[in-house]
């Protein structure tokens, strides 16, 4: 009986670290040490940020990220994948230049020399003004300080629009590769020298990108391995489901500004995942762990099908790659799903609760007042099942140890407010409202406390704003941070 029990409890963790539910798990609870246990494995659940376009690396102890936040470039700083989610933002760079303090989108940042590059676009209030800009750092740190360095706009595209810079290094040469207007798309793939990070030197050309749907081809990006340069790149409109990732290559040996030298990769290669409640994946980069034996893909996705510029969260998972060289990206996982650090990662302790109580940790759930539960909410909950409430005053009270929690759970038309309060104190209002039906949604960041065990008490106001329909309450997943 012991070698067995023994086995089941090695076949739950390697189960829960692949992001998989294990057989019977709804009616099991984890004993206390397979709690300890998966806390310790060193593993973490997406999404890292709330925003998209994401852009990071891991350099001297610590992931910086980026994503698209409009009105500034903000920053993320932690030594942990795992805690990305509640590092508290640096916001690096605004601008008082009217031409160029809008719409901010999809900053990236690259390292030359002992100065930091931070490449992004920018307009002026209107879409078709967006123009590509970079900053330099005022010393070597990813985070700055930054001050503005110069517009990027090759000589034979001077006053057009152009969107997501990424920058190719090939041969001890830069390009700037970009999305903006050329004879194949207005969110074409253009490619034009650099004689430095912050000079565009010569006229881009149009690179003739294959794609599911015709109207983008857009944020460029480069792995360098196995004798070839690969470019992957999104398709589609990001507002759709179908929303992917496409892949060209060439030679390292060949001049990236002959289209020719360039040879399509058929079909998309990273692409939605309806069994998985996973839609629209593109807008990625990459990375490498922390020990740099592994290869990491940053992108944004969302839980919903519908077609939407919201809801896009960003979401990180290692690949791996193919005999023939290539990079195999395979399909994007759950949101919620339990993966492995990056090797040479610290850790972080993480753990996850439940709404029907369960944990992976020193975590627990209980309720008050009438609540339904189900798995209606299939691939759009965490585990495939949610509770909810619109009785005024029922309550679901998480106890957990550690020093945050998060709570993600689905927003729809028919929620309301829920007033949550940390340790019995002040009760803060949130609204669990949106206009589509979303899961795993962000809603709620505690306050940071002291290492210990605290209660987290989440109560069903009954009331409701304009727009929306009925005054539910979801629960479904909460993320506690021991560290």
């Amino acid at each position: 009986m012991l070698v067995t029990a023994l086995a089941l409890l090695v076949l739950l963790l390697g189960q829960l670290a692949a992001g998989t539910e294990p057989a019977g798990a709804a009616t099991s609870a984890p004993t206390d040490a397979s709690r300890a246990a998966a806390a310790a494995a060193g593993t973490f659940r997406n999404p890292l940020n709330t925003g998209p376009d994401p852009f990071m690396t891991h350099w001297q102890g610590n992931y910086y990220l980026t994503t698209t936040q409009g009105d500034s470039i903000r920053m993320w700083r932690s030594p942990s994948l795992g805690t990305l989610a509640t590092a508290d933002p640096i916001t690096v760079w605004t601008d008082s230049d009217t031409s160029r303090n809008r719409n901010i989108w999809a900053p990236e940042f690259y390292r030359f020399g002992d100065r930091w590059y931070l490449y992004y676009t920018a307009d002026d209030g209107v879409d078709d003004h967006h123009r590509l800009y970079v900053l330099e750092s005022d010393r070597d740190d990813p985070a700055g300080p930054y001050h503005f360095k110069a517009k990027l706009a090759p000589p034979n595209h001077a006053n057009d629009f152009a969107i997501d810079a990424g920058i190719l290094q090939l041969n001890g040469r830069l390009y700037l590769a970009y999305s903006g207007i050329n004879q194949y798309q207005h969110n074409g793939l253009n490619i034009a020298p650099m004689s430095n990070p912050y000079t565009v030197s010569g006229n881009a050309v149009a690179i003739n990108g294959a794609g599911g749907c015709p109207e983008v081809r857009e944020g460029p990006e480069f792995l360098y391995r196995n004798g070839r340069v690969w470019m992957t790149y999104s398709a589609c409109d990001t507002g759709k489901p179908d929303y992917q990732v496409w892949m060209m290559s060439m030679p390292l040996t060949a001049d990236p500004l002959v289209p020719g030298n360039w040879s399509q990769h058929q079909g998309a290669v990273f692409s939605r995942a309806d069994d998985r409640g996973v839609f629209g994946p593109g807008h990625h980069a990459f990375f490498r762990s922390p020990d740099g034996t592994e290869d990491w893909i940053v992108y944004h996705a969302k839980t919903t099908s519908v077609n939407t510029y919201s809801n896009r969260t960003t979401r990180a998972q290692k690949f791996t790659w193919r005999a023939d060289g290539s990079p195999d990206f395979g399909r994007p996982l759950a949101m919620g799903a339990t993966q492995d650090l990056p090797s040479g990662d610290p850790g972080s302790g993480n753990y996850w609760i439940n709404d029907d109580g369960r944990s992976s940790g020193a975590g627990s759930l209980t309720y008050s007042g009438a609540w339904n539960s189900g798995t209606g909410c299939g691939t759009q909950c965490f585990w495939s099942d949610d509770h909810w409430s619109d009785q005024t005053g029922a309550t679901a009270t998480f106890t957990f140890t550690g020093t945050r929690i998060v709570l993600l759970s689905v927003k729809d038309t028919g929620n309301g407010y829920a007033a949550v309060s940390v340790d019995g104190g002040a009760e803060q209002r949130i609204d669990l409202h949106n206009a589509i039906r979303v899961g795993e949604a962000v809603q709620y960041v505690s306050p940071r406390l002291p290492h210990g065990q605290h209660t987290l008490r989440v109560r069903v106001t009954g009331e409701h704003n304009s727009q929306s329909g009925a005054s539910f309450v979801s629960i479904d997943r909460a993320e506690v941070y021991v560290n």
